[in-house]
């Protein structure tokens, strides 16, 4: 479980970045990964990754901005071109589908697999056995949504001593016992999961916002959160920019993560302003003096969401 940036730019693209994208890799956990908004190039950063677009399973869109935006009807188009034939969902705000309806009418765009457009309102957007995502109002220039990805407690691990003891070899009843599933045995014995299992495996939990100014439902979303997803557009010296256009600086990020009992923060979404080299490290040294456990959203770069919750950038 991990988070591959692919886009860290903010408003437009420049030399060293994209605009904003990012991918939620579920490599172990679903075999797929989930993309949060999609500006215009993704696709193009996807074919430079080691992503395959066949494996998106859900796109998460915050806002309707078109650096978070303009890359969505080209990469839902070129998946179908690149073996994409399970179903896609694309998760967004009010206006969504009007944007996609326009976009795939008249360029008469289809796909061959099936897509699904889903305008959503703060609250449990998605769920299953696995993982839930909520989606809660931010604060910017247009609405927009945070994401809170919380992974449920997963079966602890096998005894398998104990396995052994009772002269059960490995084989399928071993996977059937760490999915928690009880098991006849062939002596007609009914060896129950829990008798075999450790303490359940808790969950991770990553916040992924979008643009934003310092707001409490950025706190609710960071809440103990493993890994924190935050903007830094701009340095705090320019703290009334980010508060007219709707944005946060490297130190309210950070001011958000401490507030939040977050374990670690990585940003993103940088203006086209900051260079890479020594003026990027002055932005991250800026967040690192508030909450030290910083790290910056780097072009195809990746950060961990570990197990036990102590991720590497």
């Amino acid at each position: 479980m991990d988070i591959y940036f692919l886009g860290t730019g903010a408003g437009m693209p420049s030399t060293t970045r994209n605009v904003s994208s990012l991918a939620l890799r579920l490599t172990e956990e679903r075999g797929t990964f989930w993309l949060f908004d999609c500006g215009e190039g993704t696709q193009h950063q996807v074919l430079r990754s080691p992503l395959k677009m066949s494996k998106c399973e859900f796109i998460f869109i915050t806002h309707l901005h078109g650096d978070h935006l303009f890359g969505l009807p080209g990469f839902l188009s070129s998946r179908s071109y690149q073996g994409g034939q399970t179903p896609l969902t694309v998760f967004g705000p009010k206006g969504i589908g009007d944007y996609m309806k326009v976009c795939f009418g008249v360029s008469r765009t289809e796909v061959s697999y099936p897509l699904l457009i889903k305008e959503i309102e703060p609250g449990v957007v998605w769920e299953d056995d696995q993982f839930v995502v909520t989606a809660m109002q931010l604060a910017h220039r247009i609405p927009t949504l945070g994401y809170r990805i919380v992974e449920k407690d997963r079966p602890g691990k096998l005894k398998f001593e104990l396995l052994r003891d009772k002269g059960i070899p490995p084989g399928p009843v071993y996977g059937q016992l760490k999915q928690g599933k009880d098991v006849q045995l062939p002596n007609g014995e009914l060896l129950f999961a829990t008798s075999v299992l450790g303490e359940p495996i808790p969950g991770r939990t990553v916040a992924i916002l979008g643009d934003t100014k310092p707001c409490e439902h950025a706190v609710r979303l960071a809440r103990n959160a493993d890994l924190l997803v935050h903007e830094a557009t701009y340095m705090h010296d320019k703290a009334d920019n980010a508060n007219e256009y709707g944005h946060s600086t490297a130190q309210q990020a950070a001011e958000i993560a401490r507030e939040a009992g977050a374990k670690k923060l990585a940003l993103n979404h940088f203006s086209s302003r900051y260079k890479e080299g020594e003026q990027m490290d002055e932005l991250l040294a800026e967040a690192q003096n508030v909450f030290p456990n910083t790290v910056l959203a780097l072009e195809h770069h990746v950060v961990t969401i570990a197990e036990d919750a102590e991720g590497t950038a």
